[in-house]
């Protein structure tokens, strides 16, 4: 059982137009909104994850959803399913991870608090569309290219570090507590270009956007694997080209876009006729399937 298998049949139950990007777009009200939940011991541990991360990072993950297609950040509601090994001060450092993610320019407009065995997390965002232009990972196009920004797997290693607990804190450890989203990217893309375009953030993997694009596109992305960003002492570690492009809870970008416009990002690729992924990597081509990609990423369900 995957969780594209359980969208598919949510999407064709509910017959809803709406199910199947980063957000939902309600064109009527001017909005996106997206959803992102976070279970303890699947999502993140409290062994190392503290309360103020854990607020800090249940936010960033949707504010880069929102980022993702198309809007702005405006909203968000918090339910919070705590068990009673946490309590006062608990909440009182997660918000104040929450106030840091939002600034100023979002606010907390309510949500919900319950007892449960475990801490869970759900954040709905909501943002506006209001001089963007929205995204859908269906508007790839032969002849676009394919830009990226943020570096990718980074998250991924700073996991296997906290779980090996062999590493003190570094870039990679703070990269998986602390995202940085690229919501100023995001935005210049959304803000500039006018043609329908297709954007997805990394937050299951850099792969696992390529492939959803390609797929819901029905194109192919011809993709270099040297020119996709990433820190360079990753290179230091053990299969770190699989980190890179598999490795998820990175949030960068992906926006596949008419060539004519010059954005602040590297060109990793460009769109051609077919399916999937052709990969350029280590003096060969790697072509990709939907299910090669999906048999290499995180599965919930497993």
């Amino acid at each position: 059982m995957r969780e594209k298998e359980l969208i598919n049949i949510i999407k064709e139950t509910a017959k809803s137009d709406y199910i199947g990007d980063d957000c939902a777009y309600l064109k009527d009200l001017g909005i996106v909104v997206t959803q992102d939940s976070l279970v303890e011991n699947v999502h993140f541990s409290l062994d190392f994850a503290t309360p103020y991360q854990l607020g800090y990072k249940s936010v960033m993950v949707n504010f880069s959803d929102v980022y993702a297609g198309g809007g702005e950040p405006k909203y968000i509601t918090i339910s919070l399913s705590l068990p009673s090994y946490t309590g006062q001060e608990f909440v009182k450092e997660f918000y104040e991870g929450v106030n840091d993610a939002c600034k100023s320019s979002v606010k907390v407009i309510g949500g919900d608090l319950t007892g449960s065995d475990k801490v869970y997390v759900s954040v709905c965002a909501i943002g506006t569309t209001n001089g963007h232009n929205v995204s859908s990972r269906r508007n790839a196009k032969a002849g676009y290219k394919v830009v990226v920004s943020g570096h990718h797997g980074s998250s991924a290693l700073g996991l296997k570090m906290l779980l090996s607990k062999t590493s003190e804190e570094n870039q990679f450890i703070k990269a998986h507590l602390m995202p940085e989203i690229q919501g100023d990217f995001a935005t210049e893309i959304s803000k500039t270009v006018k043609e329908p375009y297709a954007m997805m953030d990394t937050s299951d993997g850099l792969m696992d956007a390529l492939s959803a694009v390609a797929n819901e596109s029905g194109v192919c992305l011809d993709i270099d694997f040297e020119k996709i960003p990433h820190d360079k002492d990753i290179e230091n570690y053990d299969n770190w080209q699989d980190l890179v492009l598999f490795g998820g809870e990175d949030y960068g970008i992906v926006a596949v876009i008419p060539e004519k416009y010059e954005v602040n990002a590297p060109t990793i690729g460009y769109v051609k006729e077919g399916d999937g992924v052709c990969l350029k990597i280590n003096g060969s081509v790697i072509k990709y399937s939907k299910k090669d990609v999906e048999n290499k990423i995180f599965n919930h369900f497993s």
